[in-house]
């Protein structure tokens, strides 16, 4: 049986349908993705306006260091992810296995830096509340829209990592074909998840840096 036979499953007629299929299904949840990103970024722009001043103090406690470490590990990520892609669709077998066991680390990485920089916030004081740092009006709002978005972002990578984790582990262990849409579905959502982290990167860490 070809790889392309093997990759093609019910009810698709072919090949082709299927790739179509699959990413106008993960194109729809991206949209849906967006949408709801779309809103935290509405309220952030609505209170900043409201709070300028807040605002801006309380981003300056942000820890820039992890934001352009972690901005550098998604980058690498998406780089690794799409070399994986170009790699199955040349049936680069071996390439595209360690392309993805390295996107996956490299999220992984990503989450223990986060880790260790909500261990600082959390010892500096900056989980909104009633012992929270700041005095400055709007600046728990600030804050609050911090650990909601990037603790959103972090559960959407961890399910990326998963996917990928399992795709690659299929790949390695039970000879799957290296045609078919799930390298490009896959891919998708990765980009995704790294597009959001280049967005809340100024929102969160860059606010206020130059003044």
């Amino acid at each position: 049986m070809s790889e392309a036979s093997r990759a093609l499953h019910e009810p698709w007629p072919s090949l082709p349908r299927q790739k179509e299929a699959v990413s106008f299904g993960v194109w729809v949840f991206l949209a849906s993705e967006l949408l709801f990103f779309g809103g935290l970024f509405f309220a952030y722009t609505l209170y900043r306006n409201i709070y300028p001043h807040g605002f801006v103090i309380a981003a300056r406690e942000t820890e820039v260091f992890f934001g352009t470490f972690n901005t550098a590990v998604l980058l690498t990520s998406s780089l690794t992810m799409a070399v994986a892609v170009r790699a199955a669709e040349n049936e680069m077998r071996r390439l595209t296995f360690w392309c993805l066991v390295a996107t996956a680390a490299l999220g992984i990485v990503f989450l223990i830096a986060k880790g260790f920089e909500y261990r600082d916030d959390i010892v500096n004081r900056l989980v909104p509340g009633p012992d929270f740092k700041l005095h400055e009006q709007g600046a728990q709002i600030f804050w609050a829209f911090y650990w909601i978005a990037t603790g959103i972002h972090a559960i959407h990578l961890t399910v990326g990592i998963v996917i990928v984790g399992i795709v690659a582990a299929m790949l390695h262990w039970r000879d799957v074909p290296l045609v078919g849409p799930k390298y490009e579905g896959v891919a998708l959502y990765w980009h995704l998840v790294d597009i959001i982290w280049i967005i809340l990167l100024p929102l969160l860490y860059l606010v206020g840096r130059a003044t």
